[in-house]
């Protein structure tokens, strides 16, 4: 059977009863209201508060909105690219006219952002109710644009960001960078500031390493084992060829430990 909305929806934990999907096209000017549309070249945070902004008339939007807001952009007449997974948290204000919801980007879909392209069965209809929308064909997965490496000394990632450089194609390049090194990391925990100061080294590099916080969010350290890795942060402090002796990793990560204090007021034991 081919591949439809729905289908993709539930696999993502999203009932399709508790969505609506929006489709944009690009308009720098709306003609009925004279209001700004959207076009080629906005920004995210100029989409997100395009949408935010829903009329008053319960014919042209509902009532009662749903939890999830699927957006869409146009791409021609009978095609339209997902942009994003929005959670409806109710609406903020309403003059009669115009109503203003809270929406956040939800994770939800997040690696199909800028790639699922679905089949638009109603080119002139932009909103429809997730139950329709449900029936609609999935057209192309597209394959995910590379993100470039941003440099062992720029990176932070939060847990999710971790999961997602170890298991998404686009960030193949990172996983290579990272396997090429060893060196001392950092873990904060976001929620009251404790560092934890690691090391990798020997035949076990910084991707091999992380990969474990990916995949249980502890590592095998007893430190941590008993603290939500959705709070940490990770990043690199120090980087070194494979080759360098383990005398001197083992100096640096001293050293680091030290000038942060985490023996006595952050996470680790030793």
């Amino acid at each position: 059977m081919p591949l439809v909305v729905g289908d993709v929806l539930r696999s993502a934990g999203i009932d399709p009863e508790e969505t609506q999907a929006i489709r944009h096209a690009f308009v720098r000017e709306h003609e009925d209201t004279g209001l700004p549309g959207l076009h080629a070249d906005s920004t995210h945070e100029e989409i997100l508060e395009y949408t935010r902004r829903q009329s008053a008339q319960p014919r042209i939007f509902p009532a009662s909105p749903p939890r999830f807001w699927v957006v869409f952009m146009r791409e021609g007449g009978d095609r339209a690219r997902l942009w994003s997974v929005l959670e409806n948290r109710g609406e903020l204000s309403t003059d009669g006219v115009e109503r203003t919801f809270d929406l956040a980007v939800s994770d939800h879909l997040a690696d199909l952002r800028d790639r699922l392209v679905v089949g638009w069965r109603s080119p002139r209809t932009w909103r429809l109710t997730g139950a329709t929308a449900a029936g609609y064909p999935v057209l192309e997965i597209a394959d995910a644009q590379p993100v470039p490496f941003p440099g062992f000394d720029r990176l932070v990632l939060d847990h999710a960001q971790l999961q997602a450089v170890m298991r998404e194609h686009r960030y193949a390049a990172w996983r290579t960078a990272l396997s090429s090194v060893v060196g001392v990391y950092l873990i904060t925990d976001t929620r009251d500031g404790r560092h934890y100061v690691g090391k990798a080294d020997g035949a076990e590099s910084v991707r091999q390493r992380w990969g474990a916080y990916a995949t249980n969010g502890h590592g095998g350290n007893v430190e941590l084992r008993n603290l939500d890795p959705t709070s940490f942060s990770f990043s690199l402090l120090r980087v070194f060829d494979p080759a360098t002796p383990r005398t001197v990793i083992d100096a640096a990560e001293g050293h680091f430990k030290t000038a942060l204090d985490t023996r006595r007021h952050g996470l680790n034991r030793n």
